[in-house]
């Protein structure tokens, strides 16, 4: 499989889990109504194994510009790779969370609640305040690439080093889910500039009655805080190395 196919595919694999967590607990009317947090953050840490597990041998299983913009400041790819794997990255996401919205359609159409219908794609603070947000989003970020970095990275079957791969699918799926058990009360941990812009312009796009807008002056913040959380984690961990 092509490496940026197995990025798109990879996504769109965690998306179509990761949201389908959240579709099944927040939406009316689905047999996992009202299941809680702790059924969303261990559905979107499975999302990531699965993600992983199926893009690792191919492209790293970056699934995340966050991780990408990691190896592109450890000079393990290119420019214009990292930039390819970002936007087959956002495509999946989107195409993920199209899904999500396809096969709950139903349940969409019996919600009245245009937050619960958001939460479903993208992430918004329980609390606005741009400030902590952000932090928030760094933290956790930081938390992911600088754990990741300490795994040892495989090599894939086009012999270039990359990312996690398979065999980083279990130890990174356990960091998530304690991330979003820890961290993911003040802004849902995006941590994954691609899993929450994705979803976000393709609930946009999708003909989703009674919705929210796509709240620009929040949708930077799980875009940028990832990016800035991972360039930390990274220089840390050169300066350690």
């Amino acid at each position: 499989m092509n490496a940026l196919i197995a990025e798109f595919i990879g996504t769109a694999v965690l998306i179509l889990l990761g949201g389908g967590v959240v579709a099944n607990v927040v939406l009316k009317g689905t047999k996992g109504n009202d299941a809680g947090w702790i059924v969303i953050t261990t559905g979107w840490a499975l999302a990531v194994f699965t993600g992983v597990i199926i893009a690792g041998p191919y492209s790293g299983a970056h699934i995340n510009p966050a991780v990408t913009l990691a190896n592109l400041i450890l000079n393990k790819m290119t420019l214009v790779l990292g930039l390819q794997y970002i936007l087959m990255q956002v495509l999946g996401a989107m195409f993920g969370s199209f899904l999500v919205w396809f096969i709950y359609k139903d349940h969409f159409t019996e919600t009245d609640d245009a937050a619960a219908k958001e939460a479903v794609f993208c992430t918004r603070p329980a609390i606005y305040n741009p400030k902590i947000n952000v932090i928030s989003e760094i933290v956790g970020t930081f938390v992911l690439i600088f754990s990741i970095l300490h795994f040892t990275n495989p090599t894939t079957h086009q012999g270039e080093t990359f990312g996690l791969g398979s065999i980083g699918a279990l130890p990174v799926s356990f960091i998530v889910w304690g991330i979003g058990l820890s961290l993911g009360g003040t802004t849902g941990y995006a941590i994954n500039p691609a899993r929450d812009l994705g979803p976000r312009i393709a609930h946009a796009l999708l003909p989703i009655k009674n919705k929210k807008s796509f709240h620009m002056a929040y949708a930077w913040i799980p875009v940028v805080g990832p990016l800035i959380g991972s360039a930390l984690a990274t220089i840390l961990y050169i300066y350690m190395s």
